[in-house]
């Protein structure tokens, strides 16, 4: 083991004074596209890179320099320093200046007037997310707040819909790649009704994934819609253009797509009320609608039995007086029976009279009688007599 012990006091020292004493990187300019760009407390912390590298650079007294755009090639004067406390190293600028567009930006306008020139970014043939949203398909990181707050916002409004999370890199080599196909693979999954593809804020480079052609392929072949929700509200990505509809954050592409059950409750309550009054209300003109019609029908019935009642009590009266009269005939006949009985032959003939015919004809007196036989007639017989 050395016997050479050092401070980190003393490495950092050391490794400042070798910067600080190398010529070729003080008074130097330095040009690169600006992919970000922050201010505090009158100093400017930024970043400027090219295709291969990416050079951290510190600008006192920002405020007498114009600030640049992200995307903006700048040409910074300065050299390079090493704080030795916080063990960084950067770029101390002394001044900026533009030195034109960048090549990240020239890229994103270039492809962006090709996919507009082809119809990508037509409203007409954006689709809307469906109101009725049960599952949700996101390509993102699978760690990070992104997936967190699309999570907890989704559930918040509503803890019916499911969310599946296809995990992607969203920036670096290769991220491009792995959203297109994220988004392809949704495209296809049947049980998913909204793609939502989101990433948090970051630099020009961090959200150089989602300005790609492949993605915006992708996006634009889609069978579902797609909900972009990349970087701040600030930020403007190609797939902003493509996608169905643009959130600001990824929360609020959860906002946006999850529809809240509270208030499907509360509208399903409101209109079952609603139903209820006005089937109560049918009801209350149904009953007295059935009031009237019974008291009509009351009324007619009245009438009729009333009518009826007069005919019963005229057939009535006409039966009195019809027992009346047969009452005075069955008298009438009585006696008539009583005179018929009186006058019966066989009650005569049992209290001893009898008829006598003379000739076939009936002899009623001693006058009419001739000589010559007569016929006796009696009750039990007859006999023959001569005179």
């Amino acid at each position: 083991m050395s016997d050479n012990y050092f401070s980190v006091a003393q490495i950092n020292s050391y490794i400042k004074n070798i910067f600080e004493a190398e010529i070729m990187l003080q008074n130097i300019c330095v040009y690169g596209e600006v992919s970000s760009y922050n201010v505090s407390n009158g100093i400017a912390y930024f970043n400027i890179k090219d295709e291969s590298g990416l050079l951290s650079c510190v600008l006192f007294g920002a405020k007498n320099f114009d600030t640049p755009n992200i995307g903006d090639v700048i040409l910074v004067k300065g050299g390079m320093s090493y704080y030795a406390k916080g063990g960084k190293l950067s770029f101390n600028a002394t001044s900026i200046m533009p030195y034109g567009k960048g090549l990240l930006y020239e890229k994103f306008l270039k492809l962006k007037a090709k996919l507009q020139e082809l119809g990508y970014f037509d409203e007409a043939r954006k689709r809307p997310v469906p109101k009725r949203v049960r599952r949700i398909g996101v390509v993102s990181s699978p760690t990070g707040a992104v997936i967190r707050d699309i999570i907890d916002v989704t559930h918040r409004r509503n803890d019916t819909i499911d969310i599946v999370l296809y995990p992607v890199k969203v920036q670096g080599v290769g991220a491009d790649a792995e959203i297109s196909q994220g988004i392809k693979f949704f495209s296809d999954y049947e049980k998913v009704d909204v793609i939502i593809v989101a990433r948090g804020g970051g630099s020009a480079e961090d959200l150089e994934p989602f300005n790609s052609e492949i993605v915006a392929n992708a996006t634009f072949e889609s069978k579902k819609p797609v909900v972009s929700a990349v970087g701040h509200e600030t930020d403007f990505t190609i797939i902003d253009f493509v996608a169905d509809l643009r959130a600001p954050t990824p929360s609020a592409a959860a906002e946006l797509v999850a529809w809240r059950k509270d208030l499907e409750i509360e509208n399903i309550a409101k209109y079952t009320l609603s139903i209820e009054k006005n089937l109560k209300n049918k009801f209350t003109f149904i009953q007295k609608d059935i009031d009237i019609f019974y008291e009509k029908l009351d009324n007619i019935a009245s009438n009729k039995i009333m009518k009826q009642t007069i005919v019963l009590d005229r057939f009535v009266v006409r039966l009195q007086e019809f027992e009346n009269i047969v009452d005075k005939k069955t008298t009438t006949l009585d006696k008539y029976n009583l005179s018929l009985i009186g006058s019966n032959p066989e009650k005569i003939s049992k209290m001893g009279y009898s008829k006598v015919f003379q000739d076939g004809k009936v002899i009623n007196s001693v006058k009419k009688l001739k000589d010559g036989k007569i016929i006796v007639s009696m009750i039990d017989g007859q006999i023959e007599s001569k005179i």
